[in-house]
């Protein structure tokens, strides 16, 4: 048997894990080797994990979060009104699955973004692909698009990401195009997707910020609406660095 032939075949058809499963079999000694339904079982399980993996990485670079941010280094505490037990009811991701969104408020400094973009590298890992925007960004996003023609392809591609995360979101002003962008997306993914956002403004001052009182409504009630809130309190972090 030339199993240099078939390490070849399986890099040449891309089964990367399978690929290094099967060297590591032929590495043990044959009295250790496992049975061919073994066998078959390892190589399958080692493909998943091999892909899972590669999907997990491609949907991080992708998302361009804000920070290299993990769920294990968030510090929970009474004083930052954020409790270890909240948190990890969201570590699964399963909140994507139910369209349920996240609306992250405190003072500047205070660890919002932190937490969003931990939150969407778990997401990322378990498989969920994430798209982060600092709001001036986002914002400038909708205004090329609108000139370029690109509009309605913007709105497809955020449509259709389980997870978008918009942070800083009432640092700059909305004008009218912005407001009913706004809308269009959240209306979009009512019920069906997740939006995370971030904001120094507590979300009592949410309309106010939107302007349009009848706009104000709508998003609101596209965005409160199964919504778990973060408030988080105490000095900046950035300060105590």
């Amino acid at each position: 048997m030339n199993t240099q032939l078939t390490i070849d075949r399986l890099e040449e058809l891309r089964l990367h894990g399978m690929c290094k499963a099967y060297q590591a079999v032929l590495s043990m000694p044959v009295q250790h080797q496992p049975t061919i339904s073994q066998f078959m079982a390892r190589l399958a399980e080692a493909e998943l994990q091999e892909r899972s993996q590669a999907r997990a990485e491609l949907y991080l670079r992708q998302s361009k979060l804000r920070y290299d941010a993990l769920l294990e280094q968030v510090h929970c505490s009474e004083q930052r009104n954020l409790q270890q037990e909240k948190l990890m009811t969201l570590a699964d991701c399963t909140f994507i699955d139910r369209g349920e969104n996240l609306l992250i408020t405190g003072a500047t400094g205070c660890g919002k973004s932190y937490l969003a973009c931990a939150l969407g590298r778990q997401a990322c890992s378990l498989g969920y692909r994430t798209m982060y925007f600092g709001m001036h960004r986002f914002l400038e996003r909708i205004t090329m698009a609108k000139l370029d023609g690109s509009y309605v392809k913007l709105l497809n591609q955020i449509e259709k990401a389980p997870l978008v995360i918009l942070d800083d979101f009432g640092l700059h002003p909305l004008d009218g195009v912005n407001r009913l962008a706004l809308l269009q997306i959240l209306e979009d993914r009512y019920g069906r997707r997740s939006t995370m956002i971030t904001s120094q403004l507590p979300v009592s001052k949410w309309y106010e910020y939107i302007g349009d009182s009848t706009i104000a409504d709508a998003i609101m009630d596209r965005l409160s609406v199964s919504a778990h809130r973060f408030e988080l309190k105490g000095e900046s972090l950035r300060k105590k660095k």
